[in-house]
């Protein structure tokens, strides 16, 4: 008998815990019967099982067999990757008192990656991180039929207007809509263009390098017969396949993106540096000199410290060369690095997931993301207390400034490309609505009304 149980726990462990809890449910009927043919020639003995696991499997037998099955079943072998994308960590803005702060202080922002990361999300069947998702450039995403200026000495026009809150009947949506100065295209300055390409081994995936690639001819069926570019590409290292040439030769500059693939390492750091010196040393007074990062954002060689790279596209801007920036991937995308070197380099982001967005950032919309026609743009809003009790700031998180920012031209601020929309929202709360969450203060005197024809309210 004793013979017979030690078999039993063996077979357990060779066929595993599901045929282990099978034989305990008959043990006893299985040791009796062995008790009662004892005359009867045994079976051969089993072959020897494996080398037991350690201590944990005979705990197992004894215990738990649900442990022993979890101990029984590794976890599959096949390679997973992880999204190792990063987006600024901002929090949403807080309602302000307008007694206390009457004056809301931004930077405009151009940038239109967060639609098309989203966008790119939704596609795949997943929700977008929650950082992803920046109201303002979803709204900005979209063109609005604003009135704009007629002449180029008025770089942009802005438009007010008062709606119902969809959300909230007690209160009132305050919307701002700014227009910039449509540049006509014969009128068109010239460009010199440096596109910076992220070749790296990264970026070896279809919605990456090639979208990349396909993207830029776009791009270079735009260009003018005076136009120049210049291709820098780092992937293992820098190199510089396409030295300055006229938007004429557009074989030539098709011919060198074409031989483009990707492989190594990430020196972003360097590539950025040799790129601003093509930009410069090609420079054109009086044209658009910018150059053009295109990549999903993640530096692993040099210079890989965010804020070294914002601090040298900061100190580069002063030269005249601007910066755009074009992200690619949504695995391993950097958007905090991305969003704050298009801020220091007088640019803007955009997330091209797709042909459709690629056109819609080189073909139709490529007078806004080329040529700048208003720097530094800020809006300053002074509210009325005794109008207006409360109020909130719709998105805008990572551009908000300080009141004295305003006037003060060292402080960075977004800019205007030509034909450019920009939209920003409040939320307002009229005095003495249901909707207001602060009480008067105890000891102040109530807001006095101002008049219209003086003050807006």
């Amino acid at each position: 008998m004793k013979h017979a149980l030690h078999v039993l726990r063996t077979l357990g462990l060779v066929i595993g815990a599901a045929t282990l809890l099978s034989l305990a449910g008959c043990q006893e009927q299985t040791a009796n019967q062995n008790a009662a043919n004892t005359s009867v020639q045994p079976p051969p003995p089993p072959p020897p099982p494996p080398p037991p696991p350690p201590a944990m499997a005979f705990e197992a037998a004894r215990g738990s067999s649900a442990a022993y099955a979890k101990m029984a079943m590794p976890t599959p072998t096949y390679w997973q990757p992880s999204n190792t994308s990063k987006f600024p960590d901002a929090k949403p803005n807080v309602v302000k008192v307008t007694a206390e702060e009457p004056v809301s202080t931004f930077s405009i922002d151009v940038d239109t990656a967060s639609y098309g990361i989203v966008r790119d999300a939704l596609n795949g069947g997943a929700l977008p991180p929650a950082d992803a998702v920046r109201i303002e450039e979803m709204v900005n995403y979209f063109d609005y039929a604003y009135p704009g200026p007629k002449d180029r000495k008025v770089p942009f026009l802005a438009s007010v207007r008062v709606y119902p809150t969809p959300w909230n009947k007690d209160t009132k949506i305050l919307h701002i809509g700014i227009k910039g100065f449509d540049i006509p295209k014969k009128e068109r300055p010239r460009a010199n263009l440096v596109f910076l390409i992220d070749n790296s081994g990264s970026m070896a995936e279809p919605n990456k390098l090639p979208l990349l690639l396909r993207s830029f001819h776009l791009l270079v069926d735009q260009l003018k017969a005076d136009d120049r570019v210049a291709i820098v590409t780092y992937g293992g290292g820098v190199t510089v396949p396409l030295q300055p040439t006229p938007g004429s030769d557009k074989v030539k500059i098709m011919a060198a993106l074409s031989q483009v693939q990707a492989g190594g390492f990430t020196p972003g750091g360097e590539g950025i540096r040799v790129a601003y010196d093509l930009a410069k040393a090609g420079f054109v007074k009086g044209a658009v000199n910018r150059v053009i990062l295109a990549t999903d954002g993640d530096f692993n060689v040099g210079i890989t410290d965010p804020k070294a790279l914002e601090d040298f596209v900061t100190r580069e801007r002063e030269s005249g060369v601007y910066l755009t920036c074009l992200g690619f991937g949504n695995d391993n995308y950097q958007d905090a690095t991305m969003q704050k070197l298009a801020q220091a380099g007088n640019g803007n982001a955009a997330f091209i997931d797709n042909m459709n967005e690629a056109r819609k950032v080189f073909v139709d919309q490529i007078s806004g993301t080329l040529f700048t026609i208003a720097n530094d743009v800020k809006i300053q809003i002074e509210f009325n207390p005794a109008r207006v009790a409360e109020y909130r700031l719709i998105g805008y998180e990572t551009r908000l400034l300080n009141r004295t920012d305003f006037n003060n031209d060292k402080v960075d601020a977004g800019d205007i490309g030509s034909g450019t929309t920009v939209t920003a929202l409040y939320e307002i709360t009229p005095v003495g609505s249901k909707a207001q969450m602060s009480d008067p203060l105890r000891y102040g005197k109530p807001a006095v009304a101002i008049p219209r024809a003086n003050t807006p309210s």
